[in-house]
């Protein structure tokens, strides 16, 4: 069946329909443990990734090789899971990770804003016990959604809120979550969304090309180079202006690699100064 990808504004129901959904449908539900599965395979820090994974870096992280390391982990993260199918992904930028993935569904739930405050208020009171005020829960929720929105355009250049990134968009505003589960479950089960060959091909295939650039990230002769990354059943095909004999040789060593091949990108001139 179909893999799903929830996108949600803070205080839209995300989670309780995240959690509902998985567990009608007999799915994992993927989401703090994508952090936790990224931390303990590749060896980096929890709370470092969930930063990332949560809002967009800073102006020094973005020119940081480290940083571009993780967030690529993220990346294949997700992927990995989307490989293995029947999953219901709540977090890692699926919506455009998975893009034309016959078998992905993508789904964005948003709500108005003054019923997400309260929502927070509500969800924050049975979890800590405490209250937020009201001026305080409108900030945290303003400040997440801005937050969302600069990593979707600083990772991918695109708006999170563009319809054209989901198959649906739902307003939970009258919609409770047991209902929105109910309207999600029939889609997945529509033979549509059905998994086929192809659309395993292509999620292994985008899997494999970023492994590849986790493994050319991490590599001391690498790291410092950018490369662009391309696979198609087993053959890799790596593109960049530097760096490319010893990446071949590092990408060779990834676990589901057939054939490398290369291909030299060239710096155009910089053009002459004219008065």
């Amino acid at each position: 069946m179909a893999i799903v990808v929830i996108s949600h504004q803070m205080g839209a129901g995300g989670p309780e329909v995240g959690t509902a959904l998985a567990e009608r449908l007999g799915y994992r539900h993927v989401n703090h443990e994508l952090l936790l599965d990224a931390a303990r395979r590749y060896g980096l820090a929890e709370e470092r990734l969930s930063r990332l994974e949560e809002a967009k870096p800073s102006l020094f992280e973005r020119f940081d090789t480290e940083t571009r390391h993780h967030i690529t982990v993220l990346q294949t993260t997700l992927l990995e899971f989307a490989e293995l199918d029947d999953a219901v992904l709540m977090r890692g930028g699926g919506q455009w990770l998975l893009r034309g993935v016959p078998h992905a569904l993508r789904v964005r739930l948003v709500a108005p804003f003054e019923q997400r405050v309260r929502h927070w208020i509500k969800r924050t009171a049975e979890m800590t016990g405490e209250t937020p005020n009201q001026r305080a829960a409108a900030d945290f929720v303003r400040r997440d959604d801005a937050e969302k929105a600069g990593r979707m355009r600083y990772l991918y250049e695109v708006d999170v809120a563009d319809p054209s990134l989901y198959e649906l968009i739902v307003n939970t505003e009258k919609l409770a979550p047991p209902a929105v589960v109910e309207v999600l479950e029939g889609l997945v089960r529509r033979p549509e969304l059905a998994t086929t060959e192809a659309g395993r091909r292509l999620v292994a295939a985008r899997a494999l090309a970023s492994r590849v650039q986790v493994a050319l990230a991490t590599h001391p002769d690498t790291r410092r180079y950018r490369f662009t990354v391309d696979a198609q059943d087993g053959v890799v095909t790596l593109e960049a202006t530097a760096g490319l004999e010893r990446a071949l040789e590092v990408a060779r060593t990834v676990p589901g690699v057939r054939e490398v091949r290369a291909q030299q990108v060239e710096i155009p001139p910089i053009p002459p100064f004219v008065a």
